[in-house]
């Protein structure tokens, strides 16, 4: 594995630019919500374990729904073990070797995406890794505060986040951070894995979902070697634009940003409220206020990403 958390292991075999290298260059594509692509394709994630349980089951079926944003327009794949934990995949009575491996094919999955896709542009996979409320799967990742110390919060990512950067990504995506102590434990947890990172917020207007202010929070990330870029995800839209721009300048690092389509989680009732106001009309503005990483959260999708991917290719 590489000593430098600007290159993966894959992308010298590739001949494929780094993706701190390709940022530098100008904006990229993210994909959109996986969750909703595997549902549009009829597959049930009411499921504690969400889209972590077809890795196991119907792992052909997460390609599939990685293939389609690649087809889109998406230069990023985010693989499908931002719910993935031991203590998970544990609680379903499977081993930690199992675990493990499951994992691990979450990021050959999104390659074997990558390939099918047959394009001409360069495609990158990032290994997703959701916070601690993500196990818990009650919704607690949009509070943060879990009552666990960092030193705590570290213990529980060290180990899957050394199970996905031994499988290659491109990036370890931190992602859907509701607040600053389980950032501490985050950054602390990548030290010396050799794999670059970006560090996603989820945010509620100007403060991070526990209610820190985002200066404080980005700023946490500001002088860490392994973060590429830093930003905000699984937020409104409308919470967005503020975020970039502190973002960008309390690092001045490439800007990731990747909000819901709008509509809301209701924990309780495992459903999703309100209104889509995701407008790929402020995809221009992200971009001018320091964006390099565009894309959707929950809700988004493909067909959405494909405009997306027109308005970054304008800019280019």
């Amino acid at each position: 594995m590489s000593s430098d958390p600007g290159t993966s292991r894959d992308s010298g075999a590739r001949g494929t630019p780094s993706l701190a290298e390709a940022l530098a260059a100008g904006p990229l594509v993210l994909d959109g919500g996986l969750s909703n692509q595997l549902a549009a394709a009829g597959h049930d994630l009411s499921d504690e374990l969400w889209s972590a349980r077809l890795l196991a089951e119907r792992p052909e079926a997460v390609a599939e729904a990685h293939l389609a944003y690649f087809a889109a327009g998406a230069d990023v794949a985010i693989t499908a073990s931002y719910q993935a934990t031991f203590e998970g995949f544990g609680s379903r009575g499977i081993g930690r070797a199992t675990a493990a491996r499951l994992m691990a094919s979450s990021v050959e999955l999104a390659r074997e995406a990558a390939r099918a896709a047959g394009v001409a542009r360069p495609l990158w996979v990032a290994a997703s890794a959701g916070p601690y409320g993500a196990m818990l799967a009650d919704g607690s990742e949009y509070r943060g505060r879990y009552g666990l110390s960092v030193a705590e919060l570290e213990r529980f990512h060290r180990p899957r986040l050394e199970v996905l950067a031994e499988a290659g990504p491109d990036v370890l995506a931190l992602e859907t951070v509701p607040d600053t102590d389980e950032a501490v434990a985050l950054l602390r947890a990548v030290r010396g894995l050799g794999v670059p990172v970006w560090l996603s917020y989820t945010v509620a207007g100007r403060h991070t979902r526990a209610g820190q202010p985002l200066e404080e929070a980005f700023g946490l990330a500001a002088d860490v070697d392994e973060v590429i870029a830093v930003g905000v995800n699984c937020c409104a839209p409308e919470d967005a634009l503020h975020a970039v721009g502190t973002a960008h300048r309390v690092t001045g690092k490439p800007v990731v940003v990747y909000p819901n389509s709008g509509e809301s989680w209701d924990a309780e009732a495992r459903t999703w409220d309100g209104r889509a106001t995701f407008d790929t009309g402020l995809v221009d503005a992200w971009r001018a206020a320091g964006a390099r990483l565009i894309g959707g959260c929950c809700r988004v999708g493909p067909e959405t990403i494909g405009a997306v991917a027109g308005r970054v290719a304008e800019a280019r």
